[in-house]
């Protein structure tokens, strides 16, 4: 089975920059997008053979994300759910699918900001989804996507030292995603691949920063521990373009 994440950075804009090309050669089982930063019926786009579900920000052209699931293969999800069991649900940050075998979480993490003025309300979301997911994952097991908005551990930026206590590179959000990876999931990327460099989903516009490669990787797909072992494919698709982002993918034998 095949998922693939993406915050497209404007859905609508995206659209216009190769989106469905993209989408149609990916053949994703399930296609997650985040920070679509649109309204209900803003985007005339219906891929054929797909369920699509949207979660919308109150506040218009802000945050948003989406999940698209191929009929063909995974059919009608059993419940689809939209946001935190009431909790941080006026963002449009969460979507869950929930099927016979899985629940598929999408989300679009909060931003710390700059100077950390949002720190307090992304732990909150942080201690939010922690606390959903394990109670998700006493059911079944939890695959997790989206824009997480932090880089865990020095490797997964370019230049750790210059952005220490940055907000998605301070001490209290790295250590929000060691305690949700101590709660029972796993990083499905350094899963496969623990020790490798200069793999990074996510560059500034600014000064070239993708044509030098100074990235960060903070878009993840995080699975409950015990599907860990039917991973056979974590992905980062750093040369598809159309947003800052790049999409990441993994292929798991559920």
């Amino acid at each position: 089975m095949r998922f693939i994440s993406w915050n497209v950075n404007g859905f609508r804009a995206c659209l216009g920059k190769g989106f469905p090309d993209f989408f149609a050669e990916a053949d994703a089982d399930f296609m997650c997008l985040q920070e679509t930063k649109m309204q209900e019926g803003q985007a005339d786009w219906h891929p054929e053979g797909y369920h699509e579900f949207y979660n919308y920000a109150v506040k218009k052209g802000y945050s948003g994300t989406a999940i698209f699931a191929k009929e063909s293969t995974v059919g009608e999800p059993l419940s689809v759910a939209y946001g935190l069991n009431g909790e941080h649900d006026d963002e449009g940050r969460v979507i869950t699918v929930e099927y016979e075998n899985f629940y598929l979480i999408c989300c679009y993490v909060p931003n710390a900001q700059d100077g950390l003025k949002r720190i307090d309300y992304r732990l909150e979301f942080e201690e939010a989804m922690r606390n959903y997911m394990v109670e998700l994952d006493k059911i079944k097991p939890v695959i997790y996507c989206g824009d997480l908005n932090v880089a865990h551990n020095e490797i997964d930026l370019k230049n750790p030292k210059a952005n220490r206590g940055s907000a998605g590179f301070s001490d209290e959000e790295r250590g929000a995603m060691t305690e949700l990876l101590g709660a029972g999931f796993t990083d499905s990327f350094r899963h496969l691949y623990p020790d490798l460099t200069e793999a990074y989903s996510w560059w500034s516009y600014r000064m070239k920063a993708r044509e030098r490669n100074a990235g960060w990787r903070i878009d993840y797909f995080i699975v409950s521990d015990r599907i860990a072992d039917k991973i056979t494919k974590a992905k980062i698709l750093a040369d598809v373009y159309g947003s800052d982002h790049c999409p990441v993918e993994l292929e798991i034998e559920l």
